[in-house]
């Protein structure tokens, strides 16, 4: 017979993250049914399900995927959008374990920098590094988000600096997909530090992004967007003004890492381009706000680095807030400011260190990370979305947030395929 649905899940509490009204837009006494990969229905369970399971090949009673107290047989588990880790730095070579071992003995940033360590430490080793190098590394650490619900991740350059390097960085990226039930999104993330064949000539080093770089990895395809590193230790706003103009002029989206370490008025500009999203932004002032507001720009929280560098400027949070402007989450994973492997943690640390709320904070990393990306088939459980879906063993979502490393999701659907 031919069916009208490939999978249908029921039994289930639904955190479709919505904004229905509800907390985490939950949707109770719901089924979910998937067709070709996507969310064909979201079926109300007082209809005739009996007639609804005759049209599904597979039929999965999400209860019989968790443990039941001998007591209690009616406990459901919840359902939601798969995580989207959507500000990450994956691939590189070699990792920074000794310089937080000589940071923590006493070494400043000078001597470690002087003995040939961060970020240029990390370019090196990079540079060193062969494409099944660096796949292999980036597949084990990619591996670590995906079991903790991850189905999307954007992945950024920046530690080549020159074509080569950059241009295999996301090569390898993009090829995760090939190894792990993951998206990929990535990002030319040429101005992200001075190369030392730049050292006294930075706008020369902007000339070689806008005029040589970018075209080739435009052309190729490579990335799904550039973003820069607008700051006083990386880019002024003058040089990053031409690589986003270069960028829109080769039709790539724009993200800016902004305002980490001071205002440089980075957001500002940002927005004036339309930008999907500004990140760190610790430092971003109050009345810089609305331009982001209006520009529908997604704030990118990014609460490892802050944790990390023992900062203690946080983000205008309230501000935020107040004027609507939505707020993602994401582990920043990289090898020198946040090694974390883990969206749960960076969810815990979104409530703990900004004051996230526990919707807020899952949110976060599901339907604003997606527009953070410039994507709007995933994040959020609705008819026509990617059936990238978690299942999680949980009275509530807060749980999430509230537990340091106390769940992994039961079940994971990748476009609708059990993983």
């Amino acid at each position: 017979m031919g069916y009208q649905y490939d999978t249908l899940i029921y039994n289930v509490r639904i955190a479709s993250m919505q904004d229905n009204g509800f907390p985490y837009g939950e949707l109770s006494s719901h089924a979910i049914a998937i067709t070709a990969g996507r969310i064909a229905a979201l079926i109300p369970c007082h209809d005739a399900l009996g007639e609804v399971f005759q049209q599904a090949n597979t039929v999965i009673d999400a209860t019989t995927l968790i443990p039941q107290d001998e007591g209690d047989k009616t406990k459901l588990p919840w359902l939601l959008p798969g995580f989207i880790d959507c500000h990450t730095h994956l691939v590189y070579g070699g990792n920074r374990a000794e310089e937080f071992e000589m940071r923590l003995q006493g070494a400043s940033y000078v001597d470690i920098a002087q003995l040939g360590g961060g970020i240029k430490g990390t370019v090196e080793k990079t540079r060193r590094a062969d494409e099944p190098t660096l796949l292999n590394t980036a597949i084990k650490r990619a591996k670590r988000l995906c079991e903790e619900g991850v189905t999307t991740i954007e992945v950024k350059s920046g530690y080549g600096l020159d074509l080569n390097t950059e241009v295999r960085m996301l090569r390898v990226a993009k090829s995760l997909e090939q190894h792990l039930p993951v998206s990929i999104q990535t990002t030319y993330l040429g101005a992200h530090a001075l190369p030392n064949e730049y050292a006294e000539d930075p706008d020369g080093y902007i000339n070689f992004i806008c005029e040589e770089a970018l075209p080739h990895i435009a052309s190729q395809h490579l990335a799904d967007a550039v973003d820069v590193f607008c700051e006083t230790i990386g880019f002024s706003t003058s040089q990053t003004e031409r690589v986003f103009s270069s960028a829109q002029k080769h039709g790539l989206p724009i993200k800016a890492h902004v305002e980490q370490l001071s205002d440089s008025k980075g957001a500002v500009l940002a927005a004036k381009y339309g930008a999907l999203s500004v990140d760190h932004i610790e430092y971003l002032a109050d009345s810089d706000i609305p331009l982001l507001a209006q520009s529908g720009t997604v704030a990118v929280l990014l609460p490892g680095a802050f944790y990390y560098l023992s900062e203690v400027q946080k983000p205008p949070v309230s501000a935020l807030r107040a004027h609507n402007v939505p707020m993602a989450l994401a582990t920043d994973f990289n090898p020198g400011t946040s090694p974390i492997a883990s969206i749960l943690t960076a969810i815990n640390m979104g409530c703990v260190l900004f004051q996230l709320t526990p919707e807020e904070a899952l949110r976060g990393a599901t339907m604003h990370a997606a527009s953070a990306l410039g994507l709007h088939d995933r994040g959020v459980i609705e008819a026509g979305k990617l059936a990238d879906l978690t299942l999680w063993d949980i009275e509530t979502p807060a749980e999430l947030a509230y537990c340091i490393n106390g769940h992994r999701p039961v079940a994971v659907y990748k476009e609708g395929k059990h993983v």
